[in-house]
């Protein structure tokens, strides 16, 4: 097993290795380094030696260029000094600013920077296929009424985007879901029961000119055992013949859903209203579910 001082002196080497790199960034010799790195003994002598020799100043510019989940593991064990380094605002802000991780709102910075340095980090649109580039692979028909679900090119322009797909309904109610399975997507459940972060979802939705349709959704928080825990479920958006073709957006932010969320149930679709033959029903695409740094809407 390790001891205490073998590991120190371990840790001493692999810092000034950095050190050396970030050094000679700085345009410090390398002879320097190395002169310095001499000066390193085993056991706990390299960490005495490692506090007098490199300002905070140097720590920190070491820091900001190791891996952030190295430098919470263990560098923010080595000292007293070095903990409130990593534990500051200052150095998460700093991190974000080197890395383009920008607020979506700079009038509402976060409470807690280094969470919202690793959420930033990690976050993704956690469905898949949410673009019908794969047609309906990925989702299973819960319901395929009518002519059933079909893929195929898109009524009117999304705002803001160029998707060129888009999944149809029919005349009878089409309903597809996802299944999304947190632990898997990296979200383990000691993260998700600690810091509880807000689940964000959101869905684009059309419907046809020429005739009437309406729009449903429903997204469950789900515990181990897959029953629901918080659901989003909102009354059914109906359109009439002859409307704008437009498409709108819905949005949910689940926030403070409480210990035990496992899985995410996404469930959408809907059907037309005059009951043609075809594919005449609501167009739904570009859902997503994320795990945000910060409640947005």
């Amino acid at each position: 097993m390790e001891t205490d001082d073998t590991f120190c002196y371990r840790f001493a080497k692999y810092f000034l290795t950095q050190l050396t790199l970030v050094a000679a960034g700085m345009g410090q010799s390398t002879s320097h380094q190395m002169q310095l790195a001499a000066d390193f003994k085993t056991g706990s002598d390299a960490f005495r030696s490692l506090g007098a020799a490199v300002p905070l100043a140097v720590v920190e510019e070491v820091l900001l260029n190791l891996p952030a989940k190295e430098v919470v593991l263990i560098c923010r064990l080595v000292c007293l000094e070095w903990k409130e380094l990593v534990d500051s605002a200052a150095h998460w802000r700093e991190r974000c600013r080197r890395e383009g991780i920008e607020l979506r709102d700079a009038s509402r910075p976060p409470n807690d920077w280094r969470l919202f340095y690793f959420l930033s980090k990690k976050r993704r649109n956690l469905l898949k296929n949410p673009r019908a580039e794969e047609k309906l692979h990925r989702w299973k028909l819960v319901e395929n009424g009518g002519d059933g679900w079909k893929t195929e090119g898109n009524c009117a322009p999304l705002p803001n985007d160029t998707i060129d797909k888009c999944f149809a309904t029919s005349y009878g109610m089409c309903l597809k879901e996802q299944l999304i399975d947190l632990k898997k997507e990296g979200y383990s459940p000691a993260f998700m029961d600690h810091l509880q972060p807000a689940i964000k979802i959101s869905d684009w939705y059309a419907p046809r000119r020429d005739c009437g349709s309406f729009y449903k959704i429903c997204v469950e928080l789900l515990d181990q055992k897959k029953k629901p825990m918080r659901t989003f479920d909102p009354d059914p958006v109906y359109f009439e013949q002859w409307n704008d073709q437009q498409w709108c957006p819905m949005t949910h932010v689940f926030k403070d859903y409480g210990r035990g969320v496992r899985f995410i149930r996404f469930t959408h679709g809907g059907q037309d209203t005059q009951y043609w033959a075809g594919w005449y029903g609501i167009r739904v695409i570009n859902s997503s579910v994320e795990i945000c740094p910060a409640a947005e809407r």
